[in-house]
């Protein structure tokens, strides 16, 4: 009876359970449909104004600006994008594997964390942490990138990083979630994949002109900046969609793996309880024949 008691508590258990991850799924796959409206409202201007500003940086080859500035790389900078919570799957651990891959026994290599399971993990391991932004909230805004934004410029045009790197998880689906990492200062000139597409196109034809009003340098020190806020913004909005997507599918997994041990403890209940049944059976049976 022990035995019985015993399942049947551990039933009680997975159930109760089961009843918190299928409520998170629900949470998470209704702030996922609007964390990927923004990705989605937020991705043609970002990819757009990456292009614009690429053909701007190949033009203006004669303009100085501090966060085009080019210099011998010996201090880097990491941004790194995580969670502040888990129960997302592999989400955190991507992004942290492919960070410490690079930096790992490194002392040229410092980090801006934003989110308390990176900067969990980095603090652990020893790595240094220039700043750290923890608890944003499940609402991204504009005012918090370029929060970001300015600090991180800071450094660089100090002299503190000579090359700064985004890291994070791109959104692709609420199965499939990409760490993706990018160039974020000096502000590379390159060709964005559409005018890539057509380089021995554009061979052919005359390289176009560009006038700048009220002049280049004015144009640039209002676009740079912008540029950089953006790209930290929209690598915000597509962590978070890659986040609830994480944990959208890790607490369907959880709820599904609970009902599989819940049917497993069931069987093993009744089987439990019919050996109990005939036991008892046997033994009035044999205490009858042991009577007559």
């Amino acid at each position: 009876m022990s035995g019985m008691r015993d399942i049947k508590r551990r039933i009680r258990s997975i159930k109760n359970t089961q009843q918190i991850t299928k409520a998170m799924k629900m949470v998470a796959a209704a702030k996922l449909r609007r964390a990927q409206d923004k990705v989605s409202q937020a991705r043609p201007y970002a990819n757009r104004i990456q292009g614009v500003l690429s053909r701007l940086v190949e033009a203006a080859q004669d303009v100085n600006h501090p966060l085009l500035e080019t210099r011998e790389v010996k201090h880097i900078g990491y941004v790194v994008i995580t969670a502040d919570r888990g129960l997302c799957g592999g989400y955190n651990a991507n992004v942290i594997r492919k960070v410490n891959g690079q930096v790992k026994g490194r002392d040229d290599i410092s980090l801006v964390c934003i989110g308390r399971k990176g900067r969990d993990f980095f603090r652990r391991t020893g790595q240094k942490i220039e700043q750290e932004y923890i608890g944003l909230g499940e609402d991204i805004h504009y005012g918090i990138a370029k929060e970001i934004a300015g600090e991180v410029m800071k450094l660089y045009e100090e002299g503190v990083y000579d090359e700064v790197h985004l890291v994070f998880n791109e959104f692709i689906s609420a199965l499939t979630q990409r760490p993706t990492q990018m160039q974020l200062l000096p502000i590379p000139a390159e060709k964005n994949e559409e005018s890539a597409a057509k380089v021995e196109q554009d061979k052919a034809e005359p390289a176009p002109l560009y006038e700048f009003e009220p002049g280049m340098e004015a144009v640039l020190n209002e676009l740079l900046p912008k540029y950089v806020e953006n790209q930290i913004y929209r690598a915000l909005l597509e962590a978070k969609a890659s986040e609830q997507g994480a944990r959208m599918t890790a607490m369907g997994s959880a709820t599904d793996n609970a009902k599989e041990m819940i049917d497993k403890l069931t069987l093993s209940y009744n089987r439990a309880r019919q050996a109990a049944i005939t036991k008892e059976i046997s033994e009035v049976v044999g205490g009858a024949a042991a009577l007559g």
